[in-house]
Parts: C-alpha cells; structure tokens; sequence
C-alpha cells in the first residue's frame, strides 16, 4: 500500500458464547473482510464487565474503527457501504 493511501478500517465484532445471531455476524463479517481485504477481531463480551453492561442486549453488536456500526443484525450490503464510504475498499 502506498504511504498516502488511507489505512484500511478494522471491523471488530462483540459477541458471546452460545449467541447463534454471533455465528450469522461472523459469516458476513469475514466474507465481508475476506473480499474487501479488512482486518478483522472479535471479541468476547463475557471477558468484559463494561462490555456486558453496555452491550448484554444488543449483540451481536459491529464495530468500524471503534465506532458502533450496526448491532442485533449485520446486514453485509450496509456494512459493505459503511467500508466504501471509510475508504476501505479497493485499499488491500
């Protein structure tokens, strides 16, 4: 990449163990990161207690760069234009 290029984005997503809507944001997600060359995370709600008071309803819950992005459900044609717009696309 070149040293002007913007940084590509980082998609973390908040889960729990037994969440099946988890296992449905983790397919997008990495189908999503796998097309679009995006770093991906996920991270464990139960291993946080600011994570479960602020997240417990919500997961799945998408993060892009630290931002909340979507939560409950991750549509892939939503998230795809979230990249686009954060100038992730086309970046890898």
């Amino acid at each position: 990449m070149p040293a002007d290029a913007p940084a590509a984005a980082t998609i973390t997503l908040l889960s729990r163990p037994g969440c099946h809507l988890c296992d449905e944001a983790r397919a997008v997600i990495s189908r999503v990161a796998a097309d679009l060359g995006v770093r991906w995370e996920e991270r464990d709600i139960t291993q946080s207690e600011r994570d479960l008071r602020d997240y417990w309803e919500m997961i799945p819950v998408t993060l892009i760069d630290g931002v909340q992005h979507d939560f409950w459900h991750v549509s892939e044609q939503r998230l795809r234009a979230a990249l686009a717009a954060a100038g992730a696309a086309g970046t890898a």
